[in-house]
């Protein structure tokens, strides 16, 4: 679930803006946060880019909008003195290196593989320029990518054009050929510390239900294995003059059902109102001619147990609403 803390809308005016947080995720650091993602990267760091890039690194500037990894975005001048813009991502957090150790080796392979797939007209997605997997020269594993220009957007103006725009590259992105096996991982839903219902619960035993049904295999009626971004939501697609320029963040993608990214973005769309998020499921429908599974909603949710149980927001009855709806649907289901 997107940690952006908003009321939801709850409809009105299709073409009204979403309603505006405090501050949208990424955007909200504390000093802690700040200081680990958002200062300059270590001289081992910055002296890997231009090695790779047969240059010096000039300047490097904190790009804002993740919570996971330190990205920069630096300036690295060759011998002859031309200028590169290019993009480093440092995987800071050491329970996260611990938990996938492979995971920057995982996301050059899935840019290796994204490079040359049609999300949309003018849709690019980050060209893998070097990789340090272990982190043995950078200090933690380590990518170094091309720049894409844009901008993250979560408070459009038009709201229906955004919700178009932003399921558009999915669709070219689902249709794409498998790699061999082995080379992306199957898709599996993120797990909890813990499996119970929150304290504020309304329904408690809706959540006991589908805390039963995230835990069984993916549902032979979800819909055939693709390749799947994973982590698919407003903060990781870029824009630019109301177009998207790019789809980033490629560390999770995985080899499951198309829903699994519809669903991860409707979570992260539930802080906007049940409407909106529904609206951007329609038009991927509409889209693709195929109908949404509602067991990606169990899974979304029941895959952020743990931050909805801690901190839930303010919006946590819109999300319990989601869940109790996904439930009655696969209750009814053969």
């Amino acid at each position: 679930m997107s940690a952006v803390r908003s009321r939801g809308s709850g409809g009105g005016d299709r073409r009204s803006p979403v309603p505006a947080a405090a501050a949208a995720y990424g955007f909200d650091d504390d000093a802690t946060t700040r200081r680990l993602l958002r200062s300059r990267p270590p001289r081992a760091a910055l002296a890997w880019a231009g090695r790779e890039l047969g240059g010096t690194v000039t300047t490097a500037q904190a790009l804002r909008g993740g919570g996971a990894t330190a990205v920069h975005l630096l300036s690295v001048t060759s011998a002859g003195g031309a200028v590169e813009r290019v993009v480093l991502r440092r995987y800071v957090r050491g329970e996260d290196v611990i938990e996938e150790p492979d995971i920057a080796e995982r996301e050059a392979r899935a840019l290796g593989l994204v490079a040359g797939l049609d999300l949309g007209a003018a849709v690019a997605t980050p060209r893998l320029l070097a990789v340090d997997p272990t982190g043995a020269s950078a200090g933690v594993p380590a990518l170094l990518m091309s720049r894409i220009p844009g901008r993250v957007e979560w408070f459009p103006r038009d709201v229906d054009r955004w919700l178009e725009r932003l399921a558009g590259p999915l669709p070219g992105l689902h249709a794409a050929a498998l790699p061999p096996a082995g080379v992306i991982r199957p898709f599996a839903p993120y797990r909890q510390e813990r499996y119970e219902p929150p304290a504020w619960a309304r329904w408690p035993r809706v959540w006991r239900r589908a805390i039963e049904l995230f835990h069984r295999p993916t549902p032979d009626d979800a819909g055939p294995a693709v390749f799947t971004h994973r982590d698919y939501h407003p903060g990781n697609v870029l824009w630019r003059r109301g177009r998207v320029t790019g789809v980033v963040d490629w560390a999770s993608a995985s080899i499951g059902p198309a829903c699994v990214d519809v669903g991860h973005c409707r979570g992260n769309l539930f802080q906007y109102g049940l409407e909106v998020a529904d609206r951007f499921t329609a038009i991927w429908e509409g889209m693709t001619g195929v109908d949404y599974h509602p067991w990606a909603d169990v899974v979304t949710i029941i895959g952020s147990l743990d931050g909805l149980r801690d901190d839930p927001g303010p919006d946590r009855f819109l999300v319990e609403d989601a869940l109790a709806r996904a439930v009655a649907l696969l209750g009814r289901s053969p």
